[in-house]
């Protein structure tokens, strides 16, 4: 009877102070985006410290306030603030404000009362994005990148869900698929690669600072290129509109197994800002005049560096029309030291034929520079996009053990020595436009021209043996060289021009009650033109034994292997210890100058239409059809090929899309899509070129076809608040025609790219949870301080397999008049690429002690399951990249209203990096890559 009354006089004191106060409440919508919703918006009550932020959908309540005369101020950064004084609050009763907010590009950050994160960058915003999404997107913005201390694109998308990242490169492979099966795009316009061994430029070139957010669509939309399976990959470049504004940053850090080497050694020649470039010498088969030495060259200690600055305005031109721009500057360097073992072409029965123990020493660099203007008038916007990535890998390779067991150094004591320059300049240049016209129709428009070069300027290479081989400490000389390859210099040259055009109108249709449209059809055109041109010549060091008459040449013995100047030298070329030539032939031959060669052209016109449809309130189906007309043609002068050949085909494509949504409620949604696409073959690939690797060889297959895939998926997700998410999604891939890279049978061992059977499948589930542990918030005068712990989980478990089939590969290489021969070891196997398991986490907590005062510390982690590196051949088993975790930690802090500190340090457990054959338990690779420690500084002015 007491809790009864206890909490009758409970209920009745709530009513009565409900009735005593009032409330506001209302809508927020952005007038720059068409007046949808504006969520994670502030608004304060002027001269108190009550206040609240709108939610999903733009709405806002402050309730409990005294009745009286308020006034209520609306804040949004790099939007004008919207003050609405004389606003009466009335006991019991609410007060309605629906506002349209709009940018004020006049207007100075330091007027505004910040008291939350609110850009579009953020995590809360792009999960907003996500639940509203019709299709299944994914994206991690700047403020997450920040949080988790990554510097580069190629290590942002493994952060999600499904995605993991190739060892040694910015290759990534998405739910098992590997390069070839993934596009990208920089704001929805495809770029270049940047490697003649790859479709997709290196992700790991592109610096996080010029990201506000990636998008990685992993189900296939018709507005997107059709020659895709994996993800559509895009890097939407910063976009500012906010006041004035210029940040520097400095860093410094190191590499533990690079600092722990007490001499640290390069390449003579390349300087350490990256921008080093040598064509070979005048004459170069008649005289030895080379001024860069064959030696390794002490290098400064390996202390890594960084600067960087960024700065960006806005301005307000009249009363409709607004000029803002960013630009930001930054360079980057590292180091890196590898010493572990690299063996090649291991028998069946295990006999390792090349079998090193390996040191690498490795100095890489990072210039990117980007500006961006754009111009908005009315309902309309035209910005243009500059961007300039100048990167540059040196490497001094070693390998020491025997060059081959059955011919050359067969008990040990060889010594390959590689030093290798290499440097990619890619320019993006983008016009793109929008124009809201009228109240239904909206039309958008892209181009771009896109260009890289990517080069190696004189990588050398040279070869000593012992003297005795059955002494293999003995001492060392060049006598029993066996190839004119094993000494050499090498000039490597890639020209990628590509012009690409997108332009597309969508019509709404169909108003419903609540003033917006359930229809919208969108038809467009998309035009990639691309060029290719690739060139290499390889002068090789031919030592002599003997002389015409068949007497021998006595070499000298090399008492310092690592003074080679004193061996190649233009008197030792007089006396006949070596001679000069290309693959072409020696000075003799008027043509013994030209290049290797291939040249590709490709063009495709697409056509697509989207119609997305909302039937009800809660369900929404997008259909589409995109169709390509693709050509691909190269030709090539080798030297498998000397006299040169062509080929060419070309193929229409009908690429249907598929993707329904259903809310279950305001907080969940279920979603489906299904779709057709293609995956090309890449010049390379089809290409009669020989790439000759210190273990490896690659040649082309003119033969090679283009794939077709199918693509299901099936996700669950739930957004328990504003940053919070749960997802759970199942997937499957057919894919026909598969195309992998193996080894054919031949005497050396050759990597070509065969269609290696009739059909591949990929199935798997993922899970992603995001989730604040702790939250709590303190109002002052001037702010909201928060502390959160939260932490994410992603995991994706994936099962695949292929049909491999030799009979198919002999058959359809020697119609088309290019035969091969393969012998699997097994009739069916998993992709290449794929991991079973792939995982990441993180926990971060965050804690504001004021305004301008805070900190932020992250642990994260990675992991993926062993995966697949080649299939097995002639009884050989599968090369196979074993798993491992890696484990950060970032920690940032602002000081005050300018300053910013952070420490960062990555692969805090250094696990050793393995490749072995699985069937014969063979290691082929092993290294460590090193933990990276960096302490960086900005400072905003």
């Amino acid at each position: 009877m007491r809790l009864l009354l206890l909490t009758f006089c409970l209920l009745t004191c709530l009513v009565s102070k409900a009735q005593e106060t009032g409330s506001v409440v209302g809508k927020l919508t952005d007038k720059e985006m068409n007046n949808d919703p504006l969520p994670f918006a502030n608004v304060l009550i002027k001269g108190t410290t009550k206040g609240t932020t709108s939610d999903f959908d733009g709405l806002y309540e402050i309730a409990n306030l005294e009745p009286g005369t308020y006034t209520v101020v609306f804040s949004y950064v790099g939007y004008e603030t919207v003050e609405i004084p004389n606003v009466a609050i009335v006991a019991g009763k609410v007060t309605t404000i629906n506002v349209p907010m709009a940018a004020n590009e006049g207007m100075m950050l330091d007027e505004i009362v910040i008291t939350t994160v609110t850009r579009k960058d953020s995590e809360t915003a792009l999960l907003l994005d996500q639940k509203k999404a019709v299709e299944m997107k994914t994206a991690i913005g700047a403020q997450e990148l920040a949080r988790k201390g990554v510097s580069d694109v190629a290590t942002a998308v493994t952060k999600t869900t499904g995605i993991s990242k190739q060892e040694g490169s910015g290759s990534v492979f998405v739910r098992g698929l590997g390069d070839r099966y993934n596009v990208t795009t920089m704001n929805g316009l495809p770029l270049p690669t940047n490697n003649p061994s790859r479709k997709n430029i290196d992700l790991d070139i592109f610096s996080t600072d010029i990201v506000e957010y990636i998008g990685i669509d992993k189900t296939y939309n018709a507005k997107n290129y059709g020659d895709f399976a994996g993800a559509n990959i895009d890097i939407s470049s910063k976009n500012y509109k906010g006041s004035g504004f210029l940040q520097l940053g400095v860093g410094t850090g190191i590499n533990t197994e690079a600092i722990g080497e007490s001499d640290f050694y390069l390449n003579d020649g390349p300087d350490v800002y990256g921008f080093y470039t040598n064509d070979y010498p005048d004459f170069p088969l008649n005289n030895y005049n080379y001024t860069t030495s064959w030696d390794r060259e002490s290098a400064p200690t390996p202390i890594v560096t960084s600067l960087s600055l960024s700065g960006g305005d806005s301005y307000t031109l009249g009363e409709q029309s607004k000029l803002s721009f960013f630009a930001v500057g930054t360079f980057d360097n590292d180091y890196k030291y590898k010493e572990g073992v690299a063996r090649g072409s291991t028998s069946p029965s295990g006999l390792i034929a090349k079998d090193f123990d390996y040191t690498s020493y490795e100095y890489s660099t990072n210039s990117t520079l980007m500006a961006n203007i754009g111009y908005t008038i009315g309902r309309s916007s035209i910005k243009y996009n500059s961007l300039y990535v100048n990167t540059s890998t040196q490497k001094q390779q070693e390998y020491n053990g025997v060059i081959n067991v059955f011919d050359y150094a067969p008990e040990g004591g060889g010594l390959i020595q590689r030093g290798t320059f290499e440097r990619t300049s890619l320019f993006v240049n983008q016009l793109l436009g929008d124009h809201k016209i009228g109240e239904q129709l909206e039309v958008n428009w892209g181009a771009s021209y896109n260009t890289v070069e990517s080069s190696i300027p004189n990588r050398k290479q040279t070869t000593l043996s012992p003297d005795d081989w059955d002494e293999p400490n003995g001492p060392k000389s060049f006598r029993r060289s066996i190839s004119n390859s094993d000494n050499h210099r090498f000039y490597q040259d890639l020209t990628e021009d590509e012009l690409a055009a997108n332009l597309s109108a969508t019509y709404k249709f169909k108003k419903n009650e609540d003033d917006l449209y359930d229809g919208k059809l969108t038809v467009g055109y998309s035009g990639r033109f691309k060029e290719v041109d690739f060139e290499a010549t390889q002068f090789n060091f031919n030592i002599n034994t003997r002389n015409n008459d068949g007497s021998t040449i006595p070499q000298p013995i090399i008492t310092d292997p690592y003074n080679l100047d004193a061996y190649f030298t233009q008197e030792n070329l007089n006396a006949g210890l070596f001679s000069l030539s290309t693959f072409r032939g020696n000075a003799n031959n008027p043509i013994a100058l030209q290049p290797q060669t291939y040249n590709g052209n490709q063009d495709i016109h697409a056509a697509y239409t989207n119609l997305e449809y909302a039937f009800n309130p809660k369900f929404t189906l997008i259909a589409g059809l995109r169709v390509e007309q693709i050509n691909q043609s190269i030709d090539w002068s080798t030297s498998i090929d000397p006299a040169g050949d062509s080929n060419e085909f070309e193929k229409t494509e009908f690429l249907p899309a598929l993707s329904l949504k259903y809310e279950l409620n305001d907080k969940q949604n279920l979603k489906f899509a299904a779709s057709k696409t293609y995956t090309l073959p890449q010049f390379k690939e089809r290409a009669l070129f020989l790439f000759e690797d210190v273990t490896t060889t690659y040649t082309g297959n003119p033969s090679l076809y283009a794939s077709t895939d199918y693509n299901f998926d099936l996700k669950w997700e739930m957004f328990p608040n504003s940053s919070e998410i749960i997802s759970l999604g199942v997937f499957g891939k057919y894919i026909e025609n598969p195309i992998n890279e193996i080894t054919i049978n031949s005497a050396s061992n050759v990597i070509s790219y065969v269609n290696s059977g009739d059909w591949a499948k990929a199935y798997g589930v993922e899970l992603e949870v995001r989730k604040d542990l702790f939250a709590t918030e303190k109002d002052t005068e001037d702010s909201v301080l928060k502390t959160v712990l939260s932490a994410g989980f992603n995991a994706s478990y994936m099962n695949t397999n292929q049909e491999l089939n030799p009979d198919k590969i002999i058959e359809e290489t020697t119609a088309a008049g290019f035969p091969l021969s393969v012998n699997f070891s097994n009739e069916e196997d998993g992709l290449t690429g794929a991991s079973d398991l792939l995982l990441n986490g993180d926990i971060s907590f965050s804690k504001d002690y004021s305004k301008n005062k805070n900190i932020t510390t992250t642990i994260a982690y990675n992991y993926f399951s062993d995966r697949i590196y080649a299939l097995g051949v002639q009884g050989k088993g599968n090369l196979v990249d074993k798993g491992f975790g890696s484990l950060d930690f970032i920690a940032k802090a602002q000081l005050n209203e300018n300053i910013r500190i952070g420490l960062s340090a990555k692969n805090i457990l250094n696990p050793s990096v393995e490749r072995f054959q699985d069937e014969q338990d063979v290691t082929v690779l092993s290294y460590k890559r090193g933990a990276n420690v960096k302490l960086s500084l900005s400072y905003n002015f």
